[in-house]
């Protein structure tokens, strides 16, 4: 790190801020975003600690027991490097292309228009998956007729979608009061379970062996999840260098001690019954709250909801106005891409293509597998590409780059664990490769029609 940086902060802080200042000088230029540290950690934190709360505490403790607390601060601990690495991309290279502006400037054209239809097409299925699974946890929680679902989902997606046609700065503000309110609903959560903990749900501590908890870490990578949103908003922040290297960090620390609050809580509390329901923080809370618990888990899955919808729906808009601007999608959508600008046209556009997703959905009868997994395939692409692109961006040997490396090696193996479910980012990825060769034809053909039309002129001007 340079003499005249940031001193670093404490803590995962200053893995994220030493990640950040371990990257080459950047042209950022001057920025008019309005987002504060408040605002932004706020907006990194829901992103993060997402639905995640709502089943995968009961699901790691089915697959490895007590031992899913270690899985819980394994995957913490892992998900730094990927964290910190896009601290530093974000902080340095503010644009609203995100993780495809950093394939442009690394990798070339046609790998930054992958990543951006990965994660503008194919990333933005989970909008309306998310919508779906809150419907579906309030419908079970206060057991109304699952037809309902379809309704609370479209009217959980509404509310995101007219706060972020006012700016990112409505929106930071009503993420921050979102995000208090999911914290409170986690601290109580454990505050009031906490008290029926029993020290012998931890024995056996390993009931599957080692082999639960890989499964469980597997898990929870998904949860872990996410950092990726806060790159295509990174223009939005007052001081990109100096803020969201922190916001990163402190939301690394609240994140992964939320989920392993809840997960100790979890197995301490239900022990052998965790993972049994369909709901399984209800089960925790009806274990010590009875008759209040359906009503503050259905209040819990809206909150959560509402705020990750709210996160990731910036980044849409931003990045389809990216998109437009550098030509992989109709200029039309450019409008909004510069810092400060409301990207309204390519959030009409996102609009359009979740509700045409949810359209998908009720066709398929709400069975949301498929679209899941079309979601995560297309994560784990935009991690490799943009972990690569870092190795090549940041300063070798550096604090930073080591964090790449670390991040690329764990992107790699994850694309091994999806290979299967890869066929939607191969056909977007073939997609973006037509559109090259469609371009380089076109470039081609002006360069002939330019020289054919110099060379009368230029035989004119020797006569």
């Amino acid at each position: 790190m340079t003499s005249n940086q940031t001193a670093v902060a404490p803590g995962a802080a200053s893995a994220v801020h030493a990640a950040s200042g371990s990257a080459p000088t950047a042209d950022s230029g001057a920025h008019r975003g309005s987002l504060g540290l408040v605002q932004g950690t706020a907006l990194y934190i829901a992103s993060v600690l997402g639905t995640g709360i709502l089943v995968l505490p009961g699901l790691a403790a089915s697959a490895a027991g007590p031992a899913s607390i270690v899985a819980v601060a394994v995957v913490l601990v892992l998900s730094i490097p990927l964290a910190g690495t896009f601290a530093a991309l974000a902080s340095r290279y503010p644009d609203a292309g995100g993780v495809a502006s950093y394939a442009r400037r690394a990798l070339g054209d046609t790998a930054a228009r992958m990543a951006g239809y990965w994660f503008y097409f194919g990333v933005c299925i989970g909008a309306p998956v998310l919508a779906v699974l809150g419907g579906e946890y309030v419908v079970a929680v206060l057991g109304i007729d699952r037809s309902a679902v379809p309704i609370i989902g479209f009217a959980v997606f509404v509310p995101p979608f007219i706060v972020n046609w006012f700016g990112v700065r409505v929106a930071g503000w009503v993420q921050f009061v979102l995000t208090g309110l999911l914290i409170s609903v986690v601290v109580g959560v454990v505050a009031v379970t906490f008290p029926a903990a029993e020290a012998s749900n931890f024995t056996p501590f390993l009931p599957n062996g080692w082999g639960g908890v890989g499964v469980a870490i597997s898990l929870f990578v998904w949860a872990f999840a996410g950092w990726e949103v806060g790159t295509h908003i990174a223009g939005e922040f007052k001081n990109p260098r100096k803020i969201i290297p922190l916001a990163t960090g402190i939301a690394v620390v609240v994140v992964g001690a939320g989920y392993l609050a809840l997960q100790f809580v979890t197995v301490a509390v239900l022990g052998d019954r965790a993972g049994e329901g369909q709901v399984p923080l209800l089960d925790l809370v009806e274990t010590t709250a009875p008759g209040i618990g359906p009503v503050l888990v259905a209040i819990v899955a809206a909150i959560v909801t509402l705020g990750v919808m709210n996160a990731y729906l910036p980044a849409f808009g931003k990045l389809g106005a990216a998109l437009g601007r550098d030509g992989d999608l109709p200029r039309f959508f450019a409008k909004g891409a510069a810092d400060g600008e409301v990207p309204r046209r390519a959030l009409a556009l996102t609009g359009v293509l979740i509700i045409g997703y949810f359209g998908l959905m009720l066709l398929n009868d709400l069975d949301l597998t498929g679209f899941i997994l079309i979601h995560t395939s297309n994560m784990v692409a935009i991690y490799a590409v943009g972990m690569l692109a870092a190795t090549l961006l940041l300063r070798r040997w550096s604090f930073g780059w080591w964090l790449a490396v670390v991040a690329t090696i764990m992107t790699v193996g994850l694309l091994v664990l999806a290979w299967a479910n890869l066929i939607v980012p191969l056909v977007l990825a073939a997609a973006a490769v037509l559109v090259t060769i469609v371009r380089r034809v076109r470039a081609r053909r002006a360069r002939q029609i330019a020289a054919t039309t110099a060379r009368p002129a230029a035989a004119e001007e020797t006569a």
